[in-house]
């Protein structure tokens, strides 16, 4: 439980502090394209950030508890963090354009750590 608290904590605030840097010390840097890449990178590490503490929370056993199904959840949604967002900072500063092709990965585990929320949330009502 407090591993996902304090992962969804972690890139809660590095997304701040890179949506920040994206706003001052890039805008004048990038082209409006890897700006938006920039910003869509910040986004989606927010919103998984927030369901990151979501799953933490859910761990506690006044909720639903220790929790397979969550865990996955979890270790999942914190590795398209890591590939979805990783891999479009990384292209907004390199223009590298393949890692484009890295990113729908992230994308997938984003999709797998959802699917697993809605499976441990199935279970929990049984």
């Amino acid at each position: 439980m407090p591993f996902f608290i304090i992962a969804g904590a972690v890139n809660g605030a590095i997304a701040v502090a890179l949506g920040a840097f994206g706003a001052h010390a890039l805008a004048d840097r990038l082209s409006a394209h890897y700006l938006d890449v920039w910003e869509k990178a910040v986004t989606y590490q927010m919103f998984h950030a927030i369901a990151l503490l979501a799953i933490g929370i859910l761990m506690s056993p006044a909720l639903f508890g220790s929790s397979t199904a969550l865990s996955w959840a979890g270790y999942l949604l914190l590795a398209g963090i890591i590939i979805f967002s990783g891999s479009l900072y990384v292209l907004s500063l390199s223009g590298i354009g393949i890692l484009g092709a890295i990113t729908p990965i992230g994308g997938v585990a984003f999709i797998a750590g959802w699917i697993m929320l809605i499976v441990a949330a199935a279970k929990f009502s049984n």
